[in-house]
């Protein structure tokens, strides 16, 4: 168990919690559901954690088969940290623990980060509704690419780009993502300030609209 201690009980949630239930543990977990991180990229999305503690739960997550190392080839010379096939088991854990969270009082300061906001997105879009809104969308965050594929009414979110031209795509900064989202500025708004674009025909257009703020409509049910 490295340095981390047991509760000592069978029963599955306490296992559980001797694998994760460390301070930051879960939150490294979150910051890469959608795809592997360099060290400092997880410790840049992660704020108020400090250098030393993040590189102890990256081992400690690592010896216990939750995250595994990846190095890439000269000349990148990157060592990347991505989930195992057990660790990305606890995505639809981490999605209801955020929804379950978002009831909770909201920290006087602090904003959602890029993961957490797309987290939210997809915890955050009933099924039903999903079902109508299928294909393949690329939102572009900065200088960051993730691909959204809406298919059988669940949704899938990847660091990447689309492979082929996207039927949508979103071109944005981070904080006005946040803003239209959290209903501050409307889409019409934020393209006529020229802070977001939208390509692709007028029906996929429509789709990646729905997609991106139905699950914002109301009472935030879904801040991961």
């Amino acid at each position: 168990m490295s340095a981390m201690r047991s509760y000592g009980d069978p029963c599955g949630v306490a296992r559980g919690l001797d694998v994760i239930g460390e301070r930051w543990s879960l939150l490294v977990v979150r910051d890469l559901l959608l795809g592997p991180k360099r060290f400092n990229d997880l410790l840049g999305g992660l704020p108020g954690v400090s250098p030393n503690v993040l590189s102890q739960r990256l081992r400690e997550l690592t010896e216990q088969g939750v995250l595994q190392r990846r190095e890439l080839p000269p000349p990148a010379r990157v060592r990347l940290y991505e989930l195992t096939e057990w660790g990305r088991a606890l995505e639809p854990i981490l999605l209801q623990l955020g929804c379950w969270g978002s009831q909770a009082p909201s920290p006087p300061e602090g904003s959602l980060g890029i993961d957490s906001l797309l987290l939210s997105i997809k915890a955050g879009l009933d099924p039903v509704q999903a079902a109508k809104l299928g294909g393949v969308y690329e939102f572009r965050i900065d200088a960051d690419a993730y691909l959204v594929e809406v298919t059988d009414g669940s949704v899938r979110i990847s660091r990447a780009t689309a492979p082929k031209p996207p039927d949508a795509r979103l071109t944005t900064d981070l904080e006005t993502l946040r803003a239209v989202c959290d209903h501050h500025i409307t889409l019409t708004a934020a393209q006529d300030s020229g802070t977001l674009r939208l390509d692709g025909d007028d029906h996929a257009i429509q789709r990646l609209t729905d997609l991106l703020l139905t699950p914002f409509i109301g009472p935030s049910v879904a801040h991961a």
